[in-house]
């Protein structure tokens, strides 16, 4: 039962937070993923870390979100469906993989949501735009 890395409207006090996550969280605490960079072209972000994508020196700044045990099946089913995530198929939304993320008590590994091919072919594109600075 992995924590998740969150990074845009999953965060606290954003609306998918309080959608679908609020009251199933054993845990909520700062995190920050270097290397990577936030891209938008609207109400939600992209996490990219393709080495053409991300700006020296860039990091996202998020949270870390451990979720109760006896709710973590039916959390991870919701955000999978949040993030068009399916397991294995081409073309998702998004990728969810595990990465090491930063705390201030240490890195930990996570499940982060990333851009999709997709995504990432948009950016390119031009189509998205930087979050400078890496916080939603």
């Amino acid at each position: 039962m992995r924590p998740f890395f969150v990074y845009g409207t999953l965060k606290r006090g954003q609306s998918n937070y309080t959608r679908l996550l609020a009251g199933q969280t054993a845990s909520e605490m700062r995190a920050w993923l270097p290397n990577a960079a936030l891209y938008t072209a609207g109400p939600y972000p992209f996490l990219a870390q393709a080495v053409d994508l991300v700006p020296p020196g860039s990091t996202v700044i998020g949270e870390l979100i451990e979720i109760l045990p006896d709710r973590y099946q039916r959390v991870l089913a919701l955000l999978d469906e949040l993030e068009d995530y399916v397991p294995g198929r081409a073309g998702n939304l998004y990728e969810r993989v595990v990465m090491t993320v930063y705390t201030e008590s240490g890195p930990r590994e996570a499940w982060v949501y990333l851009a999709g091919d997709a995504a990432e072919a948009m950016i390119r594109q031009g189509r998205f735009r930087l979050i400078v600075g890496g916080e939603w």
